[in-house]
C-alpha cells in the first residue's frame, strides 16, 4: 500500500440534499448549514445517501463561487471519494513517481493533450525518450458497485463511448492505449463493466480489450487525511 494523497483541512458533516448536480446542502458539525461544490455531475447510483456524514474541504481563494467543495461520503463503514476532479491529480502524481509499473517504460508525462479522430484530449499521454513509444492513458472515476464488484459506469455515458473508440483508434506498432478505472473506495476488489446502465460502453470495452487496450481497476482506500494506493482489483 502506498499513500499518493494528502487531504488538508477536511471538516466533517451531513449531506442534506443534492441538486442541480453541482450543489450539496451540508450541515456541519457545528450546525451551520453550507452549500459545497460537487463535481461530479452524474448521478451517483448508491453514493448519494441523505443523512450519511460528509467530508468538505474548504477553500478561501475569493474567486471561487463556493467555499467548500464535497470530497467524500461515508456508507457502509467505508469512505467513498465523490470528488471526480481529484483522480487525474492522484493519478499524475503517481505517473510521476513511476508507481503503475503496468505502463512502463516512459520518460515523459503530459496532460490533456489532443488527439484522435474524435476531437478528444487524453487525460496523459506517456512518452519513452528511448524508443519513441507512445502510451495513451484515460482515467475514469469508479464508485458504484455490488458488494465487492466495482462498476463503471452508472448511467449511458456517450463521451465514455467516444474515449473507448479514439483509445482503440490510436493503437499501432509504437503506440499503446491505457484506461484506469480509478476505484474511489477501498471495499472492492473486483470491477466490471456498468452492463445494465449502459450495454453500448459494455460491448466497446469489451472490443478494446480484444484491440489490445490494457485496462488497469486501480484500487484506492479513502480516508479523513489520506488517499492509500491498494493495487490492482481483478477484472
Amino acid at each position: 500500500m502506498t499513500q499518493v494523497h494528502t487531504y488538508s483541512d477536511l471538516r466533517i458533516g451531513h449531506l442534506v440534499s443534492r441538486y442541480k448536480r453541482f450543489f450539496a446542502d451540508i450541515e456541519l458539525e457545528n450546525g451551520e448549514l453550507i452549500t459545497a461544490h460537487c463535481a461530479n455531475t452524474g448521478p451517483m447510483t448508491g453514493v448519494c445517501q441523505i443523512g450519511s456524514p460528509v467530508l468538505v474541504s474548504y477553500h478561501s481563494n475569493p474567486k471561487r463561487k463556493l467555499a467548500y467543495s464535497w470530497e467524500a461520503i461515508y456508507l457502509d463503514n467505508e469512505w467513498i471519494g465523490v470528488n471526480t476532479s481529484l483522480p487525474n491529480r492522484v493519478i499524475g502524481h503517481m505517473l510521476d513517481r513511476h508507481l503503475l509499473p503496468e505502463l512502463e517504460p516512459y520518460t515523459t508525462v503530459k496532460s490533456e493533450v489532443a488527439y484522435g479522430n474524435e476531437k478528444s484530449r487524453i487525460d496523459f499521454l506517456l512518452t519513452d525518450a528511448a524508443n519513441g513509444k507512445r502510451t495513451y492513458v484515460e482515467v475514469k472515476n469508479t464508485t458504484w458497485c455490488m458488494g465487492n464488484l466495482a462498476l463503471f459506469p452508472d448511467t449511458v455515458t456517450t463521451r465514455g463511448q467516444k474515449h473507448l473508440r479514439e483509445l482503440m483508434s490510436v493503437i499501432s506498432e509504437d503506440t499503446a492505449a491505457a484506461l484506469i478505472f480509478f476505484i474511489n473506495r477501498g471495499d472492492c476488489d473486483r470491477f466490471a463493466a456498468g452492463a445494465e446502465a449502459d450495454p453500448e460502453y459494455t460491448k466497446l470495452l469489451a472490443e478494446a480489450l480484444t484491440r489490445g487496450v490494457k485496462v488497469l481497476a486501480c484500487r484506492f482506500k479513502i480516508e479523513p487525511t489520506k488517499i492509500t494506493y491498494l493495487g490492482l482489483a481483478d477484472l
